[in-house]
């Protein structure tokens, strides 16, 4: 999130062509990958606060070297090491939840959990609205991103001490199982959402301020309002257990396809329209975390007794869809332009929305 806010910034400073900070993006994904794959392990050696402090703790690190980075290969290296944490911390919450909280609060647990990311999200915009509006560098904000990160380091030594230790043998992985047919969907859709939202936290807020910024607001604190937006409306994602049960999975899913694809097509054709703007990271903000929240709970339902790696199998291929997408557009948006690039990104979450049936969203329990 913090390199798409502040990549206006980047690219004066390092030089960035859209197709590089692409790479870069693209690269931090690749360290969420990283993250994903060893915190099973890491889970499986010493319970779900192993992991989670082990994100946080590279959070700090790589959101440190982006403060003091003064070549490209330091961003680079932060960006990824900042990265990792996403992928260490994110699915051990699953399995810390399954541990600890009854079955029928689970649902609520895990929309929380998800949406907390909001909360974040509108606090590093708020921070980047402050320093644009000022004479401070955007180190100051990665400064306080790093000291942040320690602070919820500590706070998880403690939270998560009751979860701490292995949770007992951990049995060969049961891909035949996890690989199902039945459960073709959730990755198909997780993937579609990694291509598109990566796109959007990578570029969105580039894309804004290139084009003028927002009327009446300097230019450096336009990119912020994106993000100020995105996080407080991803506050809707807590709803996302009982939108499940009054809407079913399948009008859900496609609801929030065609919420993404208006975002992208609002960013592309009115990037310096207050409506527009706003309407876009709402609608995107809304999508984000309310997607999030969805991945855990039609994993957690489809494999009761393999949560965490269920749900690390699902973001798995949301972390593919993360590293091609900004790769690819990032070089699209070179050659052909940003708007074009947006509305090409839109007709993948439509044609998303389209191919889904309500005969092929499983979301009843296929391993015992």
């Amino acid at each position: 999130m913090g390199f798409g806010l502040f990549l206006p910034e980047f690219k004066t400073v390092f030089s960035l062509s859209s197709g590089t900070a692409g790479l870069i993006s693209g690269l931090g994904f690749l360290g969420m990958l990283f993250g994903l794959i060893s915190a099973y392990g890491a889970t499986a050696a010493g319970g779900p606060r192993l992991p989670v402090l082990m994100g946080l703790f590279s959070a700090t690190l790589g959101m440190g070297m982006i403060a003091a980075a003064t070549s490209l290969p330091v961003l680079a290296t932060g960006v990824f090491l900042a990265m990792t944490s996403a992928g260490f911390a994110w699915a051990p919450f699953n399995n810390a939840v399954h541990r600890q909280v009854q079955d029928g609060a689970r649902p609520a647990a895990l929309s929380i959990i998800s949406t907390g990311t909001s909360l974040g999200i509108a606090a590093a915009g708020a921070t980047a609205f402050a320093v644009g509006g000022s004479d401070l560098s955007w180190r100051v904000a990665w400064a306080a991103f790093a000291i942040a990160s320690a602070a919820a380091f500590i706070g998880n030594l403690g939270a998560l001490r009751d979860v701490a230790g292995s949770p007992g043998p951990v049995s060969i992985l049961p891909w035949a199982v996890l690989l199902r047919r039945s459960a073709m969907p959730l990755y198909a859709i997780s993937l579609s959402f990694g291509v598109t939202t990566a796109i959007y936290i990578s570029f969105a807020a580039d894309r804004i301020k290139q084009s003028g910024g927002l009327p009446q607001l300097q230019p450096d604190m336009s990119p912020a309002i994106i993000f100020v937006s995105f996080g407080l409306f991803g506050l809707v994602g807590l709803t996302t257990g009982r939108c499940v049960e009054l809407a079913g999975l399948p009008r859900l899913l496609r609801l929030l396809m065609l919420a993404s694809a208006l975002s992208l097509v609002l960013v592309a054709l009115a990037p310096t329209s207050w409506t527009g703007v706003l309407l876009s990271a709402c609608l995107q903000g809304g999508f984000v975390m309310m997607m999030s929240a969805i991945l855990a709970l039609w994993s957690e339902r489809l494999f009761p007794n393999l949560p965490s790696l269920s749900f690390t199998t699902a973001l798995v291929a949301v972390t593919g869809g993360s590293v091609l997408g900004p790769v690819g557009a990032g070089f699209i948006s070179d050659s052909f332009g940003a708007a074009p690039m947006f509305v090409a990104t839109a007709t993948i979450s439509l044609v998303t929305a389209l191919a889904i049936r309500r005969r092929h969203i499983q979301d009843r329990k296929i391993a015992g």
